[in-house]
């Protein structure tokens, strides 16, 4: 503001000056340019004063530096980890979907109506368990007019056996010609095949009236219904009463790429049993742990992966048929793994690296050749060692050589709301390329 008074000033004062009066107007309209020109000057640098941040008296300063900047001046505030060394798992990941062993549409295998329904929607039922019930009547009236012509046909047969012995006897005294015994014989034979075919008839209906009794055939979890009581249903109709799906095992589907297969062929042709874990969309919550069941036989050209099945109790039912899941198929345990926080990795042109803090509290840009990672840790295969340790938190500031002080996460955050201006990321690029 003090620039800005100055500056009104000034203009005053070419006003005033005899220069600008009447009788010399060239003179006057130059000098009133020059004074437009330092107004616009003037306020340029009133505002560049107005906006340049105020130097921080506290942040750390070393011999020619700045103050405000923590970057370049003083110890940078990290955060560190120990390089660790213990076991770590290697898993393939893959996305994986929920199938059931079995699925049982449940239809009607006679005709009628649907009288009753003994099983709730969700309901967990087991194998013989009855669920619904076809009006019977129609079923025992064929049942016992079968049963009727049956005994007619019994009683119809022994007259005619016994006539068949009587005929026998008159023909040994040749009482009778031969015809009339061959007859006899004959219709003996014919009552026979009558019988047999209405036993048939008397078991078909003894079945359907059976089969008005509809029963579940697995163990396994209903769905919702599709008819109600009432509805005239027909043999094999296309809509199901319900479905029953098993959910106690449940098989998981998913692909692997072929570049991941061989590990895993190996050790599943060696009798092995690969652990699969189970998790959420989300990766946050592990449903439990699998064993892989089955391998296909070829590989799908399009995809250029191989299907496999794995299979999980789901004791507690808490996959779904057609659920997609997270599938992690542990390959290998590597022993005395070289292990560090990923968080620790950089990476440039040159590869993946990470600061190494020194006894001197310098760091030393390190090259390193990372392994297998899970996310949250990586196995480090050459580059570092036991015990060394690595920035996690503030690499942003650092270049080869910088002093640091390891410090916590919450210093950390109060060092960055100090110090909002950073310079050290993209050297330390520079230094890794």
């Amino acid at each position: 503001m003090r620039a800005v008074r100055d500056c009104l000033w000034f203009t005053l004062l070419f006003k005033r000056t005899p220069f600008m009066s009447e009788t010399h107007p060239i003179t006057a309209r130059s000098s009133l340019r020059w004074a437009l020109l330092i107004l616009v000057v003037i306020a340029i640098a009133a505002l560049l004063w107005w906006l340049w941040p105020a130097p921080n008296k506290e942040a750390p300063q070393r011999p020619g530096g700045r103050p405000g900047f923590g970057a370049f001046g003083g110890a940078v505030p990290v955060r560190v980890a120990k390089v660790e060394q213990g076991e770590f798992e290697v898993f393939n990941k893959a996305l994986g979907s929920v199938t059931p062993l079995n699925t049982v549409n449940l239809r009607s295998r006679v005709a009628g109506e649907l009288v009753e329904l003994r099983f709730e929607e969700g309901q967990r039922v087991k194998k013989g368990d009855l669920l619904a019930v076809i009006d019977p009547r129609p079923y025992k009236v064929a049942l016992q007019q079968a049963e009727g012509t049956l005994q007619q046909n019994r009683a119809q047969l022994k007259n005619a056996q016994v006539d068949f012995e009587r005929y026998r006897g008159l023909y040994a005294d040749d009482s009778i010609a031969k015809q009339t015994l061959d007859t006899q014989e004959a219709l003996v034979s014919q009552y026979q095949g009558t019988l047999a075919a209405n036993q048939a008839a008397v078991n078909e209906a003894r079945l359907n009236l059976e089969f008005t009794q509809i029963r579940a055939p697995i163990d396994g979890r209903v769905g919702l219904r599709q008819l109600d009581v009432g509805n005239l249903v027909a043999a094999n109709d296309t809509t199901p009463l319900v479905v029953i799906t098993q959910t106690q095992p449940m098989s998981i589907s998913f692909t692997l790429p072929e570049g991941d297969l061989l590990p895993v062929l190996t050790r599943y042709r060696q009798g092995e049993k690969l652990v699969v874990q189970i998790w959420d969309r989300g990766e946050k919550v592990m449903f439990g742990e699998g064993v892989l069941e089955s391998i296909d036989n070829q590989i799908d050209a399009t995809t250029g992966t191989l299907r496999l099945k794995a299979r999980f109790d789901n004791e507690q039912e808490l996959l779904i048929p057609n659920q997609f899941v997270n599938v992690r198929l542990r390959v290998e345990t590597l022993r005395d793994a070289v292990l560090i926080p990923t968080a620790a990795l950089q990476f440039g042109s040159r590869g993946t690296f990470a600061y190494v803090v020194g006894e001197d509290s310098k760091v030393q840009l390190r090259l390193l050749k990372a392994g297998p990672s899970n996310g949250e840790t990586t196995v480090v295969l050459e580059g570092l060692e036991v015990g060394e340790r690595v920035v996690m938190e503030g690499t942003d500031r650092l270049r080869d050589g910088a002093e640091v002080e390891v410090v916590g996460s919450r210093r950390m955050a109060e060092e960055a709301a100090e110090n909002p201006v950073l310079g050290g990321g993209e050297a330390a690029e520079r230094e890794a390329q």
